[in-house]
């Protein structure tokens, strides 16, 4: 996306800017594995922090999946902060590392309102190469250990 330029501190992060679409795999010992499309986006205002946006629908039939929307931004040299917040009542604070166009993050806090279920733990490794994108999601969850969730691969400029 066109805009401002990028704000010097989240230079390190201008590989992730634009729209990204793709397909995904879904696994939980909680439930039936499921095949999903996504499509997530990154741009920025000028700031120090670039925007993020991300949605999923079922293959099979097309109903929405989840949703997350947040912001990405640099922690120092090699560091990398992300915020998030998810519909179903969870919001999660991560931070990791930054290598070229690798990142690793973990979560650091989460939080949730009355009625969410509780997830404990989440994990995220990310890597592009060119106008691809790939990425794992591990998660500790309602009683279970810190196992795969989701692995995908998206496109840049898909959408």
């Amino acid at each position: 996306m066109a805009g401002p330029e990028l704000h010097p501190d989240v230079v390190p992060l201008g590989f992730l800017i634009g729209s990204w679409m793709g397909e995904g795999k879904g696994e939980y010992p909680t439930i039936e594995s499921f095949a999903y499309g996504e499509e997530v986006r990154f741009w920025h205002v000028g700031k120090p922090f670039l925007a993020y946006t991300q949605r999923t629908w079922a293959l099979d039939d097309g109903r929405p999946l989840h949703s997350e929307s947040g912001y990405w931004r640099m922690g120092g040299p090699g560091r990398v902060e992300l915020v998030l917040a998810h519909p179903t009542g969870v919001a999660e604070v991560e931070d990791g590392t930054l290598d070229g166009t690798s990142l690793s993050l973990a979560t650091s806090s989460v939080v949730r309102t009355p009625t969410a279920k509780l997830v404990e733990r989440l994990e995220r490794d990310i890597r592009v190469e060119g106008d691809v994108l790939t990425y794992e999601l591990r998660m500790s969850a309602v009683g279970q250990p810190l196992i795969s969730h989701l692995t995908g691969e998206l496109q840049r400029g898909a959408s």
